[in-house]
């Protein structure tokens, strides 16, 4: 590969010399800044007002995004950024869960600030490089490859790309393999990279490298939401690369390593006793979910119409994962991190496509790919879970996104939307292996049909609407989108809360802001509306926190005390909640309790929101749903569930379904469904501090000391009517 060539022969495009400013408290207050249109490199100091608002990780992405550009920037436009930041405690080794780091854009998909979390080496090498976050602006005129290394003194390169490789399994791993000596080199290279799908579609994703010593791998984690890999490569960059000398015991310099290790032991000992009899992370990874969501009901199955499918046991079950995946590794994507939830297919050799016959490793399936790629398309073929989860993650396509685009097209196919004439010759409909993996690979050739289904779910509705092939408001029903960003994979007609959890997020359907379906519909522990607006308020703002400060949230309930279910609250954990004060504290020095991480969190959450209303969004209109999400959209949906639904006629809504055809029950259960998630709207707008419209009150930011010049002046111009609202 061009790629292995000597280091020495790639042309230098510009390089800066720096001193390395050493983390204090979880902190250097430095920013790397990289201007791809001009080769500029600088390094930024960050104000004190800053890291006392924003604190980090997304918060630090979100403030620079919004400096950098204006209402009307573009995704594709140079001033876009991409920023990369972890956050204060992002890279500590002694609790598990501390390599996050958080990436921010102006997403192709919805033309708003998107964040998405990401594991993987590069966010706490970052930090050994003396960084708080990265800053990426403008568009190189050729490919280009950026390298931060810190092996013998800062050194800061931006150097042009061979052509080879292009996809990110053996992007990493070349580079990997170029600038280690020692099989122990290998343990201080990070990777961040994509592949040819996100140069040819909207929905691209970012991979972020690190090195499985056992397995003697390069492993992928992703940050997959909103396309961020598009915009990456939109700017031509090819890949950026983190190279350390060491990572030490205390890379943030904390203030109390005392206390972290002590809590850090204390979690272990939990995760040694207890996940085997709760869920199986170590052995299963985030896949235990699938026949718990099959069970009750909650497994998206063909485009999200049902709950449920008996082809699931001993397909695409958890056990049929376990059995595949590689057991007895030290599976943390992130040094110290004892969930070891990153599991994967290793010596799986390819069927398909362009790598047919390599032997690879395949990170994954998760939950979410399992649902989405397996379920939602009706195909219960677990070799092609397998092989779709590789090549989406190598041709560099989020597979939420892409699983739920899929379901789309399926059942636009079965509805007569599509036909072969239309997809190409591809047959799309429910169930069709084939097709839908020639699908995938036609996107990465950027040719055909796939090529279209690159472009997202929202987009796809307005063009079928657009050439006449289907009815307008049939393809809004059914679209699992909304603010532009595909549904994740939990099926929410049942839980009203968790519709809110998905429609009212700030970036779109991903429950990483809130999942409430036990919650609310199998415990029924927030019965009433201002139970759930509580809910509503409480976790997306507990949840921002994570993305803040550099944690994972899996190990914040995937594996919860023995005696959680005693304590008053035991949807909150209150134990780990207490740990994450703990640690905070221990990092930064700050004076800390669970009411100021709230505050913290709510700061951020109103600016995002606020950020929103600056690109034409941020109001109820937005919040609206497909009503798929909230109820049966097709007859065969109805029946499914018809003792449930006219159960719910006759002693809710007070419709008397005896005698009543079909479709007047079908539209009695949409007008009430309909309704109560408006007066869901309105209840949890009122807890947020957001006017009817879903606008942050100027009260509410006064009180949280975000009457930033930036949000006022935006404010006035809302007041005014003088915003130019989509």
């Amino acid at each position: 590969m061009e790629i292995m060539d000597d280091v020495e022969t790639r042309k230098l495009v510009q390089e800066l010399r720096y001193e390395i400013t050493p983390m204090e408290k979880g902190y250097s207050d430095k920013t790397l800044y990289v201007n791809l249109s001009d080769s500029t490199i600088k390094i930024k100091d960050v104000p004190l007002s800053m890291k006392e608002k924003f604190i980090g990780g997304k918060g630090y992405g979100l403030k620079y995004l919004w400096d950098a550009t204006t209402p009307t920037t573009k995704w594709n436009d140079p001033e876009n950024e991409i920023v990369i930041s972890g956050g204060p405690v992002c890279g500590v080794t002694q609790y598990s869960g501390t390599g996050k780091s958080l990436v921010v854009t102006i997403s192709p998909q919805t033309e708003s600030a998107m964040d998405s979390n990401v594991g993987g080496w590069f966010g706490p090498f970052l930090k050994i490089c003396g960084f708080d976050a990265l800053e990426l602006q403008g568009k190189a005129d050729r490919d280009v490859i950026i390298i931060l290394d810190v092996r013998k003194g800062g050194h800061i390169r931006i150097e042009e790309a061979p052509s080879d490789p292009v996809n990110s399994h053996e992007l990493a791993e070349a580079l990997t393999e170029m600038y280690s000596k020692t099989e122990q080199d290998k343990m201080k290279i990070a990777v961040v990279s994509t592949g040819v799908a996100a140069e040819h579609s909207l929905i691209g994703m970012l991979n972020f490298s690190f090195y499985d010593k056992k397995k003697k791998r390069v492993r992928l984690k992703q940050a997959g939401r909103g396309g961020i890999g598009t915009v990456f490569r939109d700017k031509k960059i090819k890949a950026i690369v983190a190279l350390v000398a060491r990572v030490d015991a205390d890379v943030n310099n904390v203030v109390d390593l005392k206390s972290i290790i002590e809590r850090g032991q204390r979690f272990n000992k939990e995760i040694k006793e207890l996940d085997d009899q709760q869920n199986q992370m170590r052995a299963k990874g985030t896949a235990h979910l699938v026949e718990i969501m099959n069970d009750y009901d909650l497994l998206p199955i063909n485009n999200f119409q049902f709950g449920s499918n008996k082809n699931v046991m001993g397909y695409i079950d958890s056990e049929t994962w376990k059995s595949r995946f590689e057991q007895g590794s030290f599976d943390g994507c992130w040094l110290g991190c004892h969930m070891s939830c990153a599991k994967g297919v290793n010596n799986y050799v390819l069927r398909s496509g362009p790598y047919k016959g390599q032997c690879v490793i395949v990170d994954g399936p998760e939950y979410e790919t399992a649902a989405g790629i397996a379920s939602n398309a009706g195909i219960f073929n677990p070799d092609y879970v397998i092989e779709v989860n590789f090549y989406c993650d190598t041709y560099g396509i989020c597979t939420i996104t892409w699983g739920t685009t899929i379901a789309f097209l399926m059942e636009c196919y079965e509805k007569g939307i599509l036909n072969q004439a239309r997809t190409g010759g591809l047959k799309l409909n429910f169930g069709n292996a084939d097709s839908a993996m020639e699908l995938l690979h036609q996107l990465a050739r950027g040719e055909g049909f796939g090529k279209t289904a690159g472009i997202g779910v929202r987009k796809l509705k307005r063009l079928f609407v657009e050439k006449g092939w289907g009815d307008a408001q049939f393809l809004q029903d059914i679209g699992m989108e909304n603010k532009g960003l595909e549904y994740s994979q939990y099926m929410s007609k049942e839980s009203l809360a968790q519709q809110g959890g998905y429609a009212m997020t700030n970036k779109g359907p991903q429950h990483d802001e809130a999942w409430l379906i036990f919650m609310d519909m199998v415990n029924n522990q927030i019965p009433t509306f201002e139970n759930k607006a509580e809910a509503l308020y409480y976790f997306p703002m507990f949840r921002t926190w994570f993305g803040l400060c550099g944690f994972c949230k899996l190990p914040w309930n995937d594996v919860e005390p023995s005696d959680n279910a005693e304590t008053s609250e035991p949807a909150k954990v209150p134990e780990h909640v207490d740990n994450y004060i703990t640690i905070y504290k221990a990092v930064t020095g700050r004076p800390f309790d669970k009411e100021r991480l709230i505050e913290d969190s709510e700061r951020v959450y109103q600016y995002q929101r606020m950020f929103n209303l600056r690109m034409g969004y941020g109001t109820r209109k937005w919040d609206a749903q497909p009503y798929r999400a909230a109820g049966p959209v097709t007859k065969e949906e109805y029946l499914s569930r018809q003792d449930r639904y006219d159960k719910q006629l006759k002693e809710t809504v007070g419709f008397d379904p005896a005698d009543r055809t079909l479709e007047e029950k079908m539209m009695a259960t949409r007008k009430y469904r309909e309704g109560r998630y408006e007066q869901l709207l309105d209840a949890v707008y009122i807890r947020r501090g957001w006017d009817a419209n879903g606008v942050p009150t100027m009260e509410r930011l006064k009180k949280l000391g975000m009457d930033l010049p930036e949000l006022v002046e935006l404010h006035g111009k809302y007041d005014r009517g003088e915003l130019n609202l989509r």
